[in-house]
């Protein structure tokens, strides 16, 4: 028999599992370390996983979902925790994915990141992009950021969020969360008003959109400090995407702004631990200087990679970099660095090839 929606979640985070997943026609399934792992024997069909579902949802929940057919929500529950929830059609059917949050928000050494992470909560001005794909960690790095910054300087911290996640404190910093579609309408919006709200730093979510990449950028070059998220996989790519999203016409324009306002890209990956019961950060992080900010101005994006490998004691290391440190510490295996590297050549030849990464954040 079906069991609540409270005790599926309470499994899944019980086993440590990052997502829940509910789908008709199959048992509910929690991702553990990357795998997806069923909780039960038996399937849910169709009316079940709709009611679990829709349990969850408030009126207004509901109504949204009828109209648009999918809905990204935060789900709060007594005794188990936090989730991110998404609620979407699938041929015809009501599914869901919960992602849990743990409200403990790490500090960000724990989290595998390097010192130059650090440095950029020290910055007062600029745009600080955290990347990488869908369960990345990109929600956590951020997070660890804000709470950085709080803690360490006086200011005003406005946070735009679809949903809210991790919950903050006030500390040395005045932080406001701002949730989209239940305190504003949209990211745009509350960019735009953010701007008139006395902010030392802003914090969005997700680039999702051209106006909403428009206004941060104009913000992080009026003297704010903008951080976000974006579904990109390396730096380049990163800064190809926030320019190609505008038409031809006004992408010399755009180009200005990201090579002066650009002040950090940290591009991250989970990699699979040696001893299968975990997983690790790799990332390949941008500190543009002189060099990489002209080439992002005369379009130069593939020399990037180059001056990122020369350029590590400005802060900057690529993904290849990243992922040979932890090769050689055999804290990853070499099926996972070749399946994660960006160049899968040089970590298919022998361990004492010539080609191999330069190991300089060991």
């Amino acid at each position: 028999m079906p069991r609540d929606i409270t005790e599926y979640l309470r499994e899944a985070v019980a086993r440590g599992g990052s997502d829940l997943h509910l789908s008709p026609e199959a048992p509910p399934c929690v991702r553990i370390n990357g795998a997806i792992q069923p909780i039960d024997d038996e399937s849910l069909n169709a009316e079940c996983v709709r009611n679990l579902i829709l349990d969850t949802l408030t009126e207004a929940q509901r109504a949204t979902l009828e109209e648009e057919w999918e809905l990204d929500y935060a789900l709060q529950v007594e005794g188990i925790g936090r989730f991110r929830g998404n609620v979407h059609m699938a041929r015809g059917n009501v599914e869901a994915a919960f992602r849990f949050i743990t409200q403990d928000i790490p500090e960000l050494e724990t989290l595998g990141h390097h010192d130059v992470v650090r440095d950029f909560c020290n910055l007062r001005r600029g745009l600080v992009l955290v990347t990488g794909i869908t369960g990345s960690g990109k929600s956590t790095t951020l997070a660890s950021m804000v709470k950085r910054i709080a803690d360490t300087r006086s200011g005003v911290i406005i946070t735009l969020e679809d949903p809210i996640e991790f919950i903050f404190h006030h500390s040395s910093s005045l932080i406001k969360q701002r949730e989209v579609g239940g305190d504003t309408r949209s990211f745009p919006r509350a960019l735009r008003q953010a701007l008139r709200q006395d902010p030392d730093v802003i914090v969005v979510s997700e680039l999702r959109d051209l106006e909403t990449i428009r206004i941060a950028l104009t913000a992080a070059e009026t003297g704010h400090l903008v951080l976000a998220t974006l579904h990109t996989p390396d730096a380049p790519q990163t800064i190809d995407r926030l320019v190609d999203v505008f038409p031809a016409d006004q992408q010399p324009q755009i180009i200005a702004q990201l090579s002066s306002s650009l002040e950090g890209i940290i591009c991250q990956r989970l990699v699979p631990h040696a001893d299968g019961r975990s997983r690790v950060l790799a990332s390949e992080v941008l500190v543009p200087g002189h060099g990489i900010r002209n080439c992002i101005r005369e379009g130069k994006l593939e020399q990037i990679v180059g001056l990122m490998e020369i350029g590590y004691r400005d802060g900057n290391r690529t993904i290849d970099q990243s992922i040979a440190a932890l090769l050689e510490a055999h804290i990853i295996t070499r099926e996972e660095a070749i399946f994660h590297s960006r160049d899968r050549k040089t970590f298919e030849a022998p361990p004492q090839d010539a080609r191999k990464p330069k190991s300089i954040w060991t």
